[in-house]
């Protein structure tokens, strides 16, 4: 059984006219790590949102462990965890008293699933006492964390869980996740950041409520077809320009410090001409060559395709 399928789920806004979500279908399977990878629009929370019940979809179907959205959302509320984009605990609340209030609501204690937030909890602890609303960005991560899981959810929902905070503390709650994964949790975790995606057993590449592709991360790297190259020279913005006007270029776009681009052939006499007809153009320090693709390679070559 899946933990959690969505079946030709449509949403619309009507105060907007716009679309959210258009023909979405979906299964996560009992125990994995899945991600909804996507920019903001993409559709990410209006999934999320109608998976923990807050809202209804204009049609299709949704269960999360075998209980219907509509009809049994009683007992979907008991059984999942919900981490939304916006830290939503109370402010004027101590951490202690926070995640003492969510086990409440759950007929919970702390001490009774204690080893549940063990690992997490014991790096917040030093600042129990200390009201949620004057932590640092990981720390209220953190906080959230736990208060989603104490009362021990057969699936956590995670919206976004680390926009907003540093490098270290994302790097962090990936690992946390990691160990998470030891309890048997399925975890549905969207996030616009593509390097995080590695981190899924599969994700969904989502773009304006639509799946442009789904697999495993590796498996989506391996289906990128052809050959990427890298370049740079002392003035990107102007290669960037030269490169998008040649006729040998399928498309480029800026990654970092370099450029990444395909070419209509992926001989070495095609790439060989392009870098000379590039010196000859007055670019100095010119680097290409080959490279490996990324899973934001797959994703904006699939947003071309469209």
């Amino acid at each position: 059984m899946s933990a959690v399928e969505l079946e030709h789920i449509v949403k619309t806004y009507q105060d907007g006219g716009v679309t959210a979500v258009k023909d979405f279908s979906l299964k996560v399977n009992e125990g994995e790590l899945f991600g909804l990878i996507g920019p903001d629009g993409a559709g990410k929370t209006t999934i999320f949102r109608i998976l923990t019940t807050l809202i209804l979809a204009d049609s299709g179907r949704a269960s999360v462990n075998g209980y219907d959205v509509v009809e049994d959302y009683n007992e979907i509320r008991k059984r999942v965890g919900y981490m939304p984009g916006r830290f939503s605990l109370y402010q004027d609340l101590t951490v202690a008293e926070n995640l003492h209030f969510f086990a409440t609501v759950f007929k919970t204690t702390i001490e009774e699933n204690y080893d549940m937030i063990r690992d997490i909890y014991e790096q917040i602890e030093p600042f129990k006492d200390r009201r949620a609303g004057k932590l640092s960005g990981g720390m209220k991560q953190k906080l959230a964390l736990c208060c989603a899981l104490i009362h021990k959810p057969e699936v956590l929902f995670l919206d976004e869980p680390t926009t907003g905070v540093d490098a270290v503390s994302r790097k962090e709650f990936w690992q946390m996740l990691d160990q998470l994964k030891k309890h048997g949790i399925t975890m549905l975790v969207s996030t616009p950041y593509m390097d995080e995606a590695v981190r899924c057993d599969r994700i969904a590449l989502m773009q304006q409520g639509s799946i442009l592709a789904m697999d495993s991360p590796e498996q989506l790297v391996r289906s990128f077809s052809g050959k990427l190259y890298q370049a740079k020279s002392e003035q990107k913005h102007r290669l960037l320009k030269d490169l998008r006007k040649h006729p040998q270029v399928v498309d480029t776009y800026s990654f970092g410090e370099y450029l990444h681009l395909r070419t209509s052939n992926d001989s070495k006499e095609v790439l060989e001409a392009l870098k000379q007809e590039l010196l000859v153009q007055g670019h100095e320090q010119l680097v290409m060559e080959e490279c490996a693709p990324t899973i934001e390679d797959c994703f904006i070559r699939l947003l071309n395709q469209e």
